[in-house]
């Protein structure tokens, strides 16, 4: 199988058989811890955000840190292991985003204070 030049990964561990069958196997392990630690990124966020009592709001603001934390560690591992695949872009895709996003800026209504 070709691989894309573009894709930016570590060699594969071995570990995983090549026909995979309905049991779980390590990269199911990790894939569910990250899928589960990106769950509750997203809603802690949400309670931290929203929490008005100021004790409270600092106990949550901690857990979202380390949800964060265990988030970054299975990615890592998951990359190490060659389980998670980037793909790398080119210098004109990211100025064309650049700009893309930079355009927004003209939607706000205190235009010095974000540039």
């Amino acid at each position: 199988m070709p691989q894309n030049p573009k894709e930016i990964r570590n060699p594969s561990s071995g570990q995983l058989p090549e026909v995979k069958g309905p049991e779980m196997n390590d990269r199911d392990f990790v894939n569910d811890v990250l899928a589960t630690e990106k769950y509750l990124t997203d809603n802690f966020n949400v309670f931290a955000r929203e929490t008005s009592y100021a004790n409270l709001h600092s106990d949550v603001e901690s857990i979202l840190c380390d949800t964060h934390k265990a988030a970054r560690e299975s990615f890592t591992l998951m990359f190490q292991k060659g389980w998670y695949v980037l793909e790398g872009v080119d210098q004109q895709k990211i100025q064309q985003e650049q700009q893309h996003f930079s355009n927004y800026l003209t939607q706000f209504p205190y235009q010095g204070a974000l540039q």
